[in-house]
């Protein structure tokens, strides 16, 4: 009789503490599991930070001023999205007008862009077209080709896909470019060609 008292009250302790082991068998596992599922998000990248859309703007004008209230640039599309996971700011049908202190102005345009917020550049792709227009430096330039890569700050175009400058009534082509907007000054690489009027004699 004793020994079944006492096999009964060893029963009762273990019934109170067999919700404990179960936890600690269910938090074992959890723990388990957590270590051993690879990562879902990228290296890199901000799992808090989320990778949809934040806000689209539909027919829109942004300016730019300097300290004296003069008109440094605007961009415009027909319609842009951006996106907080990778700082940009995708536009379709963008245009952009920009003009330095010395009066360099200088357009472009193409079906899509995107702006890269943090390197203050702008990639234009689909029937790219940028103008520098003509000033005290040099003729009117005007720059066709599939893709620009326009770097606001340092005034300069770049591209690695072929390029068409017409520069008055000279005509180059290239397989990729680098063009100074501040000075006119454009450097061509690969399959350079070249079209030039012929010189009129006195």
């Amino acid at each position: 009789m004793n020994l079944l008292t006492r096999l009964r009250r060893t029963l009762d302790r273990l019934t109170i503490y067999l919700p404990l082991f179960l936890f600690a068998i269910l938090a074992l596992g959890s723990w388990w599991l957590v270590r051993s599922v690879p990562e879902l998000m990228p290296p890199g990248i901000d799992p808090q930070l989320r990778q949809d859309p934040d806000f689209r703007l539909d027919q829109f004008t942004v300016k730019s001023f300097d300290a004296t209230g003069r008109l440094t640039r605007e961009v415009s599309g027909q319609s842009a999205t951006h996106f907080p996971a990778t700082q940009s700011l995708h536009i379709e049908g963008v245009r952009i007008l920009a003009e330095n202190e010395a009066g360099t102005r200088l357009t472009a345009q193409a079906q899509k862009g995107i702006s890269r917020e943090a390197d203050q550049q702008v990639t234009l792709t689909g029937e790219a077209l940028a103008v520098r227009q003509a000033d005290a430096q040099g003729p009117r330039v005007e720059l066709r080709g599939e893709t620009f890569t326009a770097w606001l700050e340092e005034e300069r175009l770049v591209s690695d896909q072929p390029v068409r400058i017409t520069r008055g009534a000279e005509v180059f082509t290239g397989q990729n470019m680098r063009f100074d907007t501040r000075s006119g000054q454009y450097e061509l690489q690969g399959r350079v060609r070249a079209v030039l009027p012929p010189r009129q004699t006195p």
